[in-house]
């Protein structure tokens, strides 16, 4: 006589519930990865464009005031309550800027606004490993 080896109980074992735990879990993780590397790359991109505002600001006024490429300048002459920015952005990544404006009226599509996540974080515009790229920021 064969016996009914079905289960009469409804429900999951405790093997079967533990899997679908650990399924779950293992998509969740995988889900954090993807939103924290969207995070750096879209903060990464919101600094770029910081950068990129500071440097338009600066030539700006540069060219606007007709201002000769030997004055000397500093950032309080671009960035202020109704100048060309009213103040100096924050990095969203929480990088800080630092403005390297010289002795004199940088040339055109020389960076001079640098943040410091740009090493670590790659917060430098037109990266490629061995420094900016001058032919991509010659309208800045």
């Amino acid at each position: 006589m064969k016996k009914n080896t079905l289960r009469k109980n409804k429900g999951m074992t405790l093997l079967e519930l533990t899997i679908v735990i650990l399924v779950l879990l293992t998509l969740i993780g995988v889900l954090f990865f993807g939103a924290q590397a969207y995070k750096e790359g879209s903060d990464r991109t919101a600094c770029v464009l910081n950068i990129r505002n500071v440097q338009l600001a600066m030539r700006s006024y540069v060219n606007l005031n007709g201002i000769p490429q030997d004055t000397a300048m500093s950032q309080g002459d671009f960035i202020g309550t109704g100048k060309f920015l009213e103040a100096l952005p924050e990095c969203p990544g929480g990088g800080t800027y630092t403005l390297d404006l010289g002795t004199e009226v940088p040339a055109a599509g020389d960076v001079v606004t640098t943040c410091s996540l740009n090493a670590s974080k790659n917060h430098d515009p037109q990266w490629d490993g061995s420094g900016l790229d001058a032919s991509k920021t010659g309208d800045w």
